[in-house]
């Protein structure tokens, strides 16, 4: 049971009942599925665009690729890349809700200036310890999820005694700390893929509802991973329809944004979803 249902932004309400979507734009030359795709800001932006037109109610912009073996970028590199898609975005159309993906709290307060209204943290506020006193004065709505280790590290023979129960511990920790800062629009991750084997992000789907009891809405990130790539012997560039299958099946699981990269076939996922859910 949700402790809120919905969610207030600048130009809408948000209803976490129901599915949305949160269109995925990579302004890095190295992103495990689109690196260098986006990496100018023209390409970029038009590509927000693009997903915004598909169906996205959200757009998550980042500058710092956060595949496994991944190295980190400066504070400065990745408000270079960042920032300017976030003003030209803004600038074209006010309405659009923009996430900064970043575990930086020097990138997600200029981010927050400049129109952002969500903070993505992939490290559930752990990696940066002056983030949420920087961002709470933005009061924004925040993204806590779960990762075992770093980028670099976390695929290196990650091992739990209980999956569920260590991100559900977690979780709850980090929520703690975040309602005691003063931010209360959370959204919660279980963070499909970083830290986890194969069979532990299977686990997390089959018991996603375990994490309702926590209160807040669920978002999942499937998309184009390498554990559907690996279980099908898929390259990346035939994993779309496994990829909307997964997502298909998390929404039925309880999730409620779904965090892609095609939101093309999501959007048809959300609407034959929100009929029957």
């Amino acid at each position: 049971m949700l402790n809120t249902s919905k969610y207030k932004f600048s130009s809408s309400e948000i209803d976490f009942r129901l599915p949305s979507i949160m269109g995925i734009v990579n302004v890095t030359p190295d992103s495990f599925s689109d690196g260098g795709k986006y990496f100018s800001t023209k390409s970029a932006v038009d590509h927000a665009l693009k997903l915004i037109d598909q169906g996205a109610a959200f757009i998550d912009i980042g500058g710092e690729s956060t595949r496994p073996g991944s190295e980190p970028v400066s504070v400065q590199e990745e408000i270079k890349r960042t920032i300017p898609v976030i003003k030209e975005l803004k600038k074209l159309n006010k309405e659009i809700i923009i996430s900064i993906d970043t575990t930086k709290a020097q990138v997600a307060s200029i981010a927050l200036d400049n129109g952002a209204e969500i903070v993505n943290d992939i490290s559930g506020f752990t990696f940066d310890e002056n983030m949420l006193d920087v961002i709470k004065e933005y009061d924004p709505a925040i993204v806590i999820m779960h990762i075992k280790g770093n980028p670099k590290t976390m695929q290196e023979n990650p091992f739990y005694e209980d999956v569920i129960k260590e991100i559900k511990d977690f979780l709850t920790n980090q929520i703690k700390k975040t309602k005691s800062a003063g931010l209360s629009k959370i959204i919660i991750d279980p963070g499909i893929g970083f830290g986890k084997r194969i069979i532990d992000n299977f686990q997390i789907i089959k018991q996603l509802p375990e994490f309702e009891s926590l209160g807040y809405p669920i978002m999942i990130g499937v998309s184009r991973k390498f554990f559907l790539r690996k279980t099908l012997e898929l390259d990346i560039n035939n994993v779309e329809v496994a990829t909307v299958i997964m997502e298909s099946l998390a929404v039925m699981k309880s999730a409620r944004i779904i965090r892609t990269h095609n939101v093309e076939y999501c959007s048809q996922l959300v609407k034959l979803a929100s009929n029957i859910i």
